[in-house]
């Protein structure tokens, strides 16, 4: 599960249903300690999506971008006696006898998981296992995915609510719903059980920071889960997890998995920062990080000096629109009166290149949206531009708004780019989804995808701390990718464009310039799918709008 809430708060109709639900008592106290329990942690599958980088991990021989590390941290606040095992089924097949032989499945899920879920969850009751759920998928909002077949729910961050769960199954009789609304103080935090996996199978690894974020976006559901204030590790905490890491073997790229890696300026100039620099300076620079911050990032020139002096090389800003009225509906306070594209291009100037979500279907959008999308996006040189359409995760301000107004839709995948949405949309659903294919179509073009490379590279000046090996694997996964993007992909003329400009002007950013041309590969594959499912399932949800009007008359 992972160490996230979903929601908050538990309204009272809430609350009766969960009181309603069965308790059950399944071990006793006596068997409790006659032998000790075998727990089996299972992560679904996630779908074909942007993030999921699929396409481009095989490449480079991996199966997944990086562990799931709330079920190792959750491993690791189990008794150290019990027996674990973790089945990442992104990496691995889950197997019945793996079910069999677990006295309890630890499931963890995003919502973009819920169909692999569902799927664990049958196999289970089949065999008869039982099921420890938690995470966003597993949390009150979400009911309509069912909850009746899981026979423990977990909710809200796992350091308030586990041990609970644990004392009473340890008398042998543990109940069915474990809630705390208090958000408990992560310096609690242990360190996740990083044997529990084999590094082999990840392009990364995460270790985590903080949770929470000072700004309040109408959209966006982190400080429903996470709160306002963001809370923090010790510097010593945060010390210990890269030694563990280290010692664990890994040598890579590490993502903090941050809300706002910079909601608490202060302490990460004080105290972080400094820490971190000094730990890979003892070390030799092992790692390289990414992370999420806001715009305003741009604002502070000493912060983004220690996070490249620290090893940042990455972030995600969340950019969302560069149309004002948008930002405005939305209440995204550090994008609004900001020339964005000049923060972006400074930021990238100093060493960090930016990775940018963007969001169509806001009220204020105007139909010109697309276009200016487009505009943005090619003329910023952010390369990963994440382009989703606009949902609303119930607990949100958008979703309590979008309710009042009888615009919400039932279901939603949890995926904001594959182009559905929840809700129906000022513009018209045929409007916002051909648009939303016509970006996607546009900016992962090989012409524009490789161009914007070339913007980046122009303004990106990077301060390696040490000098970029070659391994075999790169060199391998370098001719496959040649032999994909320069051969058999039509658009290869654009790919040697690339590659005999990178060579010629920017011969240091050569590894870089190959990674983001891979990873262009997969944005494709994935766009490909979009724009086959998009308009069949606009006309879907045509249907589904004029059902849930007829059912709102009265």
């Amino acid at each position: 599960m992972l160490l996230q809430p979903s929601i908050v708060g538990l309204s009272k109709s809430h609350t009766v249903r969960w009181q309603n639900l069965p308790r059950s008592c399944i071990i006793s106290q006596t068997s409790q300690k006659e032998h000790k329990l075998k727990i089996l942690l299972v992560y679904p599958e996630y779908p074909e999506t942007f993030w999921s980088f699929k396409h481009a991990l095989k490449f480079i021989f991996k199966r997944a971008a990086f562990p799931p590390l709330g079920l190792l941290t959750v491993a690791a606040m189990l008794p150290a006696h019990w027996e674990k095992k973790l089945v990442d089924m992104n990496t691995t097949p889950l197997s019945d006898i793996d079910l069999q032989w677990a006295d309890y499945v630890f499931l963890s899920a995003m919502v973009v998981q819920q169909n692999s879920a569902r799927e664990v969850i049958a196999r289970c009751k089949k065999l008869g296992t039982r099921i420890v759920a938690g995470g966003p998928l597993f949390s009150p909002g979400y009911e309509e995915f069912g909850f009746d077949d899981i026979d423990h729910l977990i909710f809200y961050e796992a350091e308030n609510t586990l041990p609970d769960f644990l004392r009473d199954l340890e008398r042998g009789c543990p109940k069915h719903i474990y809630v705390s609304e208090q958000r408990p103080d992560i310096t609690r935090t242990p360190v996740p059980l990083w044997s529990l996996i084999d590094k082999r199978k990840y392009q990364l690894m995460s270790i985590q920071y903080s949770r929470g974020c000072p700004f309040n976006c109408e959209f966006c559901d982190i400080v429903v889960m996470n709160g306002h204030v963001p809370r923090t590790k010790s510097r010593d905490q945060v010390v210990a997890e890269l030694e563990a890491l280290y010692n664990f073997g890994w040598r890579g790229s590490v993502f903090f998995v941050d809300d706002n890696f910079i909601g608490n300026k202060k302490k990460l100039k004080s105290e972080i920062l400094p820490a971190i620099i000094h730990w890979m300076q003892q070390r030799k620079y092992p790692f390289s990080f990414f992370t999420e911050v806001s715009i305003n990032l741009a604002d502070d020139d000493e912060l983004i000096r220690l996070m490249v002096e620290a090893g940042f090389d990455t972030v995600f800003v969340g950019i969302e629109s560069p149309h004002e009225k948008s930002l405005v509906e939305c209440n995204k306070l550090p994008n609004k009166k900001r020339d964005m594209l000049a923060s972006v291009k400074k930021i990238q100037s100093r060493g960090l290149q930016v990775q940018g979500g963007f969001i169509v279907g806001f009220d204020s959008d105007p139909v010109s949206i697309f276009k200016s999308q487009i505009d943005f996006i090619q003329r910023s040189g952010i390369v990963t531009a994440m382009v989703g359409v606009l949902m609303a995760p119930p607990g949100t301000k958008l979703y309590q708004r979008l309710k009042r107004e009888k615009r919400l839709l039932p279901g939603g995948s949890g995926d904001n780019t594959d182009g559905s949405t929840n809700f129906i949309p000022k513009m018209g659903l045929e409007t916002l989804v051909k648009g939303y294919h016509y970006i996607v179509s546009t900016i992962y073009a090989p012409k524009h995808y490789y161009e914007r490379i070339k913007t980046f590279l122009k303004q990106y000046k990077p301060k390696p701390k040490k000098r970029f090996r070659i391994s075999f694997l790169h060199f391998v996964a370098w001719i496959r990718s040649m032999w994909v993007l320069g051969i058999k992909e039509r658009g290869r003329k654009y790919y040697w464009e690339l590659f005999l400009w990178t060579l010629c002007k920017k011969p240091k950013c050569f590894p870089l310039s190959m990674t983001l041309a891979a990873q262009g590969f997969h944005f494709r594959k994935v766009a490909e799918k979009v724009r086959v499912s998009s308009l069949k399932d606009a006309r879907v949800w045509q249907e589904t709008k004029n059902l849930a009007m007829k059912q709102q008359q009265p």
